[in-house]
């Protein structure tokens, strides 16, 4: 019987430079990459929220690549507070539009 990973999830507030930046499409492709879902989207303050379930790994690459982020972005600061998974979330994407949903 295979083993599967324990699910985690993350909600990622991103600050710095970016929006404008292609830092949305940057962190839908990594997530999609490492198999995680849940959603990224702009918030009106200026920062990006992501919202991602996977494994507890694959979660920890995913904001080690948007410490980097992509080549127009400048990243300042990257908070992570660690929820229970909902299993809501069929794929990753991104929400258009400003706010909290």
């Amino acid at each position: 019987m295979p083993v599967t990973a324990p699910r985690n999830a993350a909600d990622i507030i991103v600050e710095g430079r970016v929006q404008g930046v292609g830092y949305r499409d940057f962190v839908q492709r990594r997530a999609r990459h490492l198999g995680a879902v849940g959603y990224v989207m702009n918030l009106p303050n200026g920062h990006v929220r992501v919202r991602a379930e996977g494994s507890r790994e694959n979660l920890e690459q995913l904001v080690r690549a948007l410490e980097k982020g992509p080549p127009l972005s400048r990243v300042e600061k990257v908070s992570v507070r660690w929820l229970p998974p909902t299993g809501r979330f069929a794929s990753f994407d991104v929400r258009f539009g400003h706010g909290i949903p």
